[in-house]
């Protein structure tokens, strides 16, 4: 363009000049009206090479400034993700869509996101976790002023004098009755020497003491976990812990029944738990890991605090949709004829999720999450189905622009099986896109442990 204008100056400046070749010149007004034509021509090229200009240097210095992420696109995929200190990570693809979980070694609790997924934009959903150790004595599981000493993956006590046991829960009689002897003769005779005086015998939960004469007088001791009977210095009865430390400000020395036993007490637990290492709490069986449950082939074992179910999925049965099982929580649509609204209008896919909760779980509380890996459309909605019992207890709010949460409202008491339907729908211009339903059934176990 520069170069048209260039040439159009040189003929206008020749025809000027020599005006006797020959050649037909234009007008001195015409000749004007060509000069502000070419003039205007070049204004508009300056500037549109001066904006040039300006808009190559902001590409130049947004590629220097995301040269990192411009890798990352090259390839469509997430930067490496690193496992966290004291745990590891779950998954190897960073292609985008993909989810990296994350678990901490036992002893350890998971700090951040849980998973995080490759977006679009090649960044991670969530913050990087880490893993922070597990502090044992914030319980406070030591007893009756014992000291707890945090250890990886486990405790220790040190008690307080009088007390013993792996929590500090058995107190150390200290009990002695003193008998002074006036007889002088035996006075004498009993300084140089102790006697032991003959114990008597009883039954497991009566015990006899052990006596001992010093300078005329009788020292009655007894085993742990007995005590002096009465004014019967020469009988030890057992001591109830259940009973004396049932409602202590120490807490229960169980967490669920307590059994006194001679000279001490042990903890039991309900069908389906374990009692723990520490004696005290109880601790889930896991009956579909350790195929302890009746479930058939066709049946899938969902394992509950204290026992197990057995479901099934069957794809719903909806008029002028037919729906296919593709894994064995998922059924989804098949491809609609182009006449078929109404199978169109149908939801594109069921998701069946099983949850297992403690009773009276404190509320409110996030129990599931939808995400959508990419939005179609300009609008994406999240709503609870269900009646009155479902919205009782649940609600469904929003946490970013793909996510939508089922939060519990309400703490349930069990045993209880309460079920939730969340929808995802989306929408271009208010039309309907597609539909999502997420089917969420909660098991309440009868125990609060």
């Amino acid at each position: 363009m520069f170069a048209s204008a260039a040439v159009v100056i040189v003929l206008l400046c020749s025809c000027l000049s020599h005006p006797t070749f020959g050649q037909e010149c234009p007008s001195r007004q015409e000749i004007q009206g060509s000069l502000k034509q070419v003039q205007k021509l070049l204004s508009a090229h300056e500037a549109s090479y001066l904006q040039s200009l300006r808009n190559l240097k902001k590409k130049i210095n947004l590629l220097q400034s995301n040269t990192g992420k411009q890798t990352a696109r090259a390839n469509n995929t997430c930067t490496k993700l690193d496992a966290p200190l004291k745990g590891r990570k779950l998954g190897k693809s960073h292609s985008v869509g993909h989810e990296v979980h994350f678990l901490c070694d036992p002893g350890f609790e998971l700090v951040g996101s849980e998973s995080r997924i490759c977006q679009d934009s090649l960044t991670w959903s969530g913050q990087q976790p880490t893993c922070r150790d597990i502090n044992e004595c914030a319980s406070s599981p030591c007893l009756n002023g014992g000291m707890c000493v945090d250890e990886v993956n486990q405790f220790s006590c040190v008690c307080a004098k009088g007390w013993a046991g792996t929590t500090c829960q058995s107190p150390v009689p200290t009990f002695f009755v003193t008998t002074t002897n006036a007889s002088a003769a035996t006075s004498t005779v009993n300084a140089a020497a102790a006697t032991t005086l003959p114990a008597a015998t009883a039954g497991p939960f009566v015990r006899p003491s052990r006596c001992t004469i010093v300078q005329g007088t009788t020292h009655c001791t007894c085993e742990p976990g007995y005590t002096i009977s009465g004014r019967d210095s020469n009988t030890c009865t057992d001591i109830d812990e259940c009973e004396l430390f049932h409602n202590g400000q120490t807490g229960r020395l169980c967490l669920h029944a307590c059994v006194n036993t001679p000279g001490g007490y042990r903890c039991s637990c309900p069908a389906g738990y374990n009692v723990t290492r520490d004696g005290r709490s109880c601790k889930d069986i896991d009956e579909c890991a350790s195929r302890q449950n009746n479930c058939t082939k066709d049946q899938m074992c969902i394992n509950t605090y204290g026992g197990f179910q057995c479901v099934r999925v069957d794809c719903p049965k909806i008029p002028n949709a037919t729906y296919v099982k593709t894994s064995t929580m998922r059924c989804e649509r098949n491809p609609c004829p182009l006449d078929n609204k109404a199978c169109s209008q149908a939801p594109n896919s069921f998701s069946y999720h099983y949850l297992a909760v403690v009773s009276n779980l404190s509320a409110p509380r996030v129990m599931f999450r939808v995400s959508a890996l990419r939005q179609m459309g300009d609008t994406l909605r999240f709503s609870l189905l269900g009646g009155r019992l479902a919205r009782r207890h649940f609600t469904v709010q929003r946490s970013d622009r793909l996510t939508g949460e089922l939060m519990l409202v309400s703490p349930v008491q069990g045993p209880a099986t309460l079920e939730a339907e969340v929808e995802m729908s989306e929408l271009e211009r208010r039309v309907q896109l597609g539909r999502y339903i997420t089917k969420v059934t909660m098991f309440v176990s009868p125990y609060d442990f």
